[in-house]
């Protein structure tokens, strides 16, 4: 039997997992994005869309449900679409979330790091259309999701790097040669 891939979307705010994950999609995978949960979490609670009010949810859906808080909230949607898709996760956190995955996923997992250097993600944070940030929310941010989220570990351990530093056309180049490799 086939078994299908999860591939797990890892970088820091603006090395351009969403852009990623959306090439994924449009090569047949179902993408699951671990930040609708945030976004929920804000919807639920009336709560203005920001980096504030993001950041604090995302800190108390962890501190509620632990470190791997996303990946168990999301579990039972990727073991479902894994049974005949291959699947796309945008935005996998931290070290916990992989581990979590590996437990229960196994060998199907496969780790993507999306990189553009901190100077170029700052420059898209601040021109993107949905929640721009300006230089100091974009550090602040990186700094948070590595020393609160353990956001580094998967990006060091993951099994494959895209560097993302021109053009969108050579991204989607660079994700569909992963792509043919990943799905033999």
């Amino acid at each position: 039997m086939h078994k299908h891939k999860l591939i797990a979307i890892v970088g820091l705010a603006g090395a351009g997992k969403t852009e990623v994950a959306r090439f994924f999609e449009l090569a047949g995978f179902v993408k699951i994005r671990f930040g609708d949960l945030t976004q929920e979490y804000l919807q639920q609670n009336n709560l203005e869309v920001n980096e504030h009010n993001e950041r604090n949810a995302r800190e108390f859906l962890r501190k509620k449900h632990g470190m791997a808080a996303y990946a168990k909230l999301n579990l039972g949607n990727i073991q479902k679409n894994l049974e005949s898709n291959h699947v796309v996760i945008d935005g996998l956190y931290s070290w916990e979330e992989y581990k979590f995955l590996k437990h229960y996923i196994g060998e199907q997992l496969h780790l993507l790091a999306i990189y553009a250097s901190p100077e170029l993600r700052h420059i898209r944070l601040n021109t993107r259309h949905l929640r721009p940030l300006d230089k100091e929310e974009a550090e602040s941010r990186d700094i948070a999701e590595i020393e609160h989220l353990n956001k580094a570990g998967p990006i060091a351990y993951a099994d494959h790097t895209i560097v993302n530093t021109t053009t969108i056309i050579d991204l989607r180049e660079k994700v569909h040669e992963y792509i043919k490799y990943l799905i033999k």
